[in-house]
């Protein structure tokens, strides 16, 4: 078994992918085999896969063992609807062991796989779990990916209390955008109060995957 890694946020269009791309980025520089998997991805029209497609041409350009594998090994499950995967599937139950199955194959290829995500914590999978029990069940560790626009420090605690209560260890990282100029004085000031590491995805991605690996 790899080193799993789970990628999440505080909502959806917060960065996922972006992060995941640095964080695969940085692991190959350091000499690790990498992996990833996105194991559900809504929105998908005419097999035209979003964020698969990025992942997959990210991975097979740090790992020339990924060079054999295609977006639907990426992206196990997908549908058309961009909903959550519950709305999308029409209700379907989720199958987990099919996803564990694709997961084992590809860690055969790689040192540590990062699994991406599908909006935030709390989005459905199926009628009786979320996200966040998606990376309780393969047994991951997890990255929250938080913005940092107004509204951040409730968004943050929230998400955060969550994998808390879950038992699963995480860490937290700050996807600041170029119109987040506001993050300093409205919001970074009190988790600096706080003692709470803040550390951005622009800047701190070598410290962000130290944290991870070490989970």
């Amino acid at each position: 078994m790899s080193k799993r890694i789970f990628v999440t946020a505080t909502n959806t269009d917060i960065g996922k992918t972006y992060t995941t791309k640095l964080i695969l980025k940085e692991f190959a520089r350091r000499g690790l085999r990498v992996g990833v998997i996105k194991p559900v991805e809504t929105g998908v029209v005419n097999e035209v896969y979003l964020d698969g497609n990025e992942l997959l041409t990210c991975v097979q350009e740090l790992n020339s063992e990924f060079d054999n594998i295609n977006v639907k090994d990426i992206v196990p499950i997908s549908y058309e609807l961009p909903a959550s995967p519950f709305i999308s599937s029409g209700g379907k139950k989720f199958d987990f062991e099919y996803v564990d199955k694709k997961i084992k194959q590809l860690e055969e290829l790689c040192d540590v796989l990062i699994l991406e995500g599908a909006g935030g914590l709390l989005v459905p999978v199926d009628e009786e779990n979320m996200v966040v029990d998606l990376i309780k069940y393969y047994e991951a560790s997890a990255l929250l990916v938080t913005h940092c626009s107004l509204g951040c420090i409730n968004d943050t605690l929230l998400s955060k209390r969550l994998l808390e209560i879950m038992d699963i260890k995480h860490t937290v990282a700050f996807n600041c955008r170029e119109n987040d100029s506001s993050f300093k004085d409205i919001s970074e000031t009190y988790f600096k109060k706080t003692n709470f590491e803040v550390l951005k995805v622009s800047q701190n991605i070598d410290k962000i995957c130290d944290v991870l690996y070490n989970l």
